[in-house]
């Protein structure tokens, strides 16, 4: 199948979460969420991701996103552990694809991985009393994708394609809808937080996907 019809099976499916999440139905929550993860990963392998060394490591991060979506369909302690877990496994791949692909550290880079971890950190401060437990892997994982931003910056100023903005906007939107993830889990529970988060979180995983 064609990356088109992957992409666009993948926001049908966000809509069909997203109605989900509105009427707060885990049957179609359980339904509609894989359906848009895999649709990512088949996005990535349509536009050749096997086809090179880093394309092959960015598809492991696809599938490590995949596996975090479908953990974190259950909810509890447990479920966020091993989704957030997926995730950061999922970012150090593509951490590691960066690098393959070619990668030059400086201000922009450093300056953007900074960025993104004090903007976790700013976020995250009002909500630090009720982290509890998850404060440590919270925390960690922050420190994990903040990096993955940042080699991401360093990746496109090394590269200067337009496939590589395209995957260094789609980091920065994955890091962005992070937040909506934590203000919903550990601040105020409410549907506006998968409304603008869930479509800023596939459209990111669409353009690192198409991207390869």
């Amino acid at each position: 199948m064609s990356v088109e019809i992957f992409v666009a099976a993948c926001g049908a499916a966000c809509v069909g979460l997203l109605y989900a999440e509105f009427r707060d139905d885990a049957r179609l929550r359980a339904l509609f969420k894989p359906v848009a993860s895999l649709a990512f990963v088949g996005a990535g392998l349509a536009a050749g991701a096997l086809d090179s060394p880093m394309g092959t490591v960015l598809l492991a991060g696809l599938v490590l996103s995949a596996a975090g979506d479908i953990f974190l369909i259950p909810r509890g302690d447990r479920s966020f552990l091993a989704g957030i877990g997926a995730f950061a496994l999922g970012h150090i791949a593509y951490s590691w694809a960066f690098i393959l692909g070619g990668f030059r550290f400086g201000v922009e880079a450093a300056s953007a991985a900074g960025v993104t971890l004090g903007a976790g950190l700013f976020f995250l401060g009002p909500l630090r009393g009720k982290l509890g437990a998850m404060a440590a892997p919270v925390a960690l994982y922050v420190l994990i994708i903040s990096a993955m931003v940042g080699l991401s910056i360093g990746h496109h100023v090394a590269i200067g394609a337009p496939q590589s903005l395209q995957i260094a906007i789609g980091a920065v939107a994955f890091a962005a809808s992070d937040l909506s993830v934590a203000r919903d889990r550990f601040g105020v529970r409410a549907f506006l937080n998968r409304a603008w988060g869930l479509p800023l979180y596939y459209g990111a995983q669409l353009l690192i996907a198409t991207a390869v």
